[in-house]
C-alpha cells in the first residue's frame, strides 16, 4: 500500500475556535495530495454541530458528526476513526493548519508495510508574535508542539504526538482505539498522553510495528496568550506527570517512561547548561529558561507521584474500547 487513501479527523468542541476550525479545514482541502475525506467530530456541543453542518452542507468531502462517546478528545477521535473510510487516518488539531505537503509526507511513510503510524512536526504560532524569552524549546510539548531534543528527519520513535499524526486502520484493529479517561476534555485540566498509551499498546499487539516521525510533515499550531504564561506552563507540566503515571500503571514504567528517561538525562541538562551560559553572556531569557526547565521537571515529577498514588488506590482509571464502524472496508 504505497499510496493509501487518507481520511483526516479534526475534533472540535467550542465555537470560540470558529475561525481556527475553518482554517484547519481549508488547510486540509489545499493539500497537494488530497484527502479522501475530512471528518469534523463535534464534542457534545449542539450549537457548534448545527453551525458546522450548515457551513459545510455543500462541501461533499467534509462531513460533520457528533462525538458518539463520552465527552473528551479520545472518544471524539474514536468516533472519527469508526466513521472514516480511509486506509490511513490522520489527525489534525482544531487550532492548527497543515502545510501543503503534510499528507504527501505521511503517505510516503506507509510505503513500508511494517509502518503503523507516522507523525509530523508541530510548530508554535505564539499569540504575542514571538516566543516568551523564558520559555524553553525543550518544553514546547507543553503547548502541543514538537520540542527540542527530538531527532531530525524521518526517524523511528516510541510514540507519535496526537495533534499531528496518522495511523493505519489496521493499527486500531490490532490495538483498539484511544483510551478514554486519560486525555483532554475541553477546557478541563490539560491532561495528555493518550497517544503515548495507544502507541505502546500498539507495539505490544504488533511487535513488528514501526512508528515514525517525519519532520517534513509540518503543521503550525496556535498558542493562545493564556498559554504563554508560567502559570499554564506549571499546570500543564503537573498534568503531564499525572498522565504519565496512568500510562506507567497501564503499560509498566519501563516502557511508559523509556523516552522520558532519555529526555530527562540528556536533553534537559543540556538545556539548563545552555540557559545558564546565555545568562552569563547577558543574553535575553537565559536564566529564565534554565529556571523553567528545573521547575518543569520538578512539577511534572510531583504530578507523577500524586498520579501514581491515585492509580494505586484505584482513583484514576481509563478505558480502552474497540473501534466499531460499518463504513470502512
Amino acid at each position: 500500500m504505497s499510496d493509501p487513501d487518507i481520511s483526516v479527523v479534526i475534533c472540535v468542541y467550542t465555537e470560540d475556535r470558529w475561525e481556527d476550525i475553518l482554517a484547519a479545514v481549508s488547510s486540509v482541502r489545499a493539500q497537494s495530495r488530497p484527502a479522501l475525506e475530512t471528518l469534523l467530530v463535534v464534542d457534545h456541543n449542539p450549537a457548534l454541530l448545527d453551525r458546522l453542518t450548515k457551513e459545510y452542507k455543500e462541501v461533499h468531502e467534509v462531513e460533520v458528526l457528533a462525538n458518539a462517546g463520552p465527552r473528551g478528545l479520545s472518544a471524539g477521535r474514536n468516533t472519527g476513526i469508526a466513521a472514516s473510510r480511509g486506509e490511513v487516518i490522520a489527525f489534525l488539531d482544531d487550532d492548527a493548519v497543515a502545510e501543503r505537503e503534510w499528507l504527501r509526507r505521511f503517505a510516503e511513510g506507509y510505503a513500508d508495510p511494517r509502518v503503523m503510524a507516522v507523525g509530523g512536526r508541530t510548530m508554535p504560532i505564539w499569540a504575542s508574535g514571538r516566543r516568551p524569552a523564558w520559555f524553553p524549546e525543550e518544553f514546547d510539548w507543553v503547548v502541543g508542539c514538537t520540542y527540542k531534543g527530538l531527532p531530525p528527519g524521518r526517524v523511528r520513535v516510541r510514540n507519535v504526538l496526537g495533534g499531528n499524526a496518522s495511523f493505519r486502520r489496521t493499527a486500531f484493529d490490532a490495538a483498539g482505539g484511544f483510551a478514554t479517561g486519560i486525555g483532554r476534555d475541553g477546557d478541563k485540566r490539560p491532561l495528555g498522553c493518550e497517544e503515548t498509551e495507544l502507541c505502546i499498546r500498539l507495539s505490544r499487539a504488533r511487535p513488528d510495528a514501526v512508528l515514525l516521525i517525519d519532520d517534513r510533515a509540518v503543521i503550525h499550531h496556535r498558542v493562545p496568550e493564556a498559554r504563554e504564561h508560567f502559570g499554564y506552563f506549571r499546570t500543564r507540566a503537573y498534568a503531564e506527570g499525572l498522565s504519565k503515571a496512568l500510562v506507567a500503571r497501564s503499560v509498566g514504567a519501563d516502557k511508559g517512561l523509556e523516552s522520558e528517561r532519555r529526555y530527562a538525562t540528556r536533553v534537559l541538562p543540556s538545556g539548563v547548561a545552555r540557559g545558564l551560559r546565555d545568562a552569563a553572556l547577558a543574553r535575553r531569557g537565559g536564566a529564565g529558561r534554565a529556571g523553567a526547565i528545573v521547575a518543569g521537571v520538578l512539577t511534572a515529577a510531583g504530578g507523577y507521584v500524586v498520579g501514581s498514588l491515585r492509580a494505586r488506590r484505584g482513583g484514576a482509571t481509563f478505558d480502552v474500547v474497540g473501534i466499531e464502524g460499518d463504513s470502512h472496508g
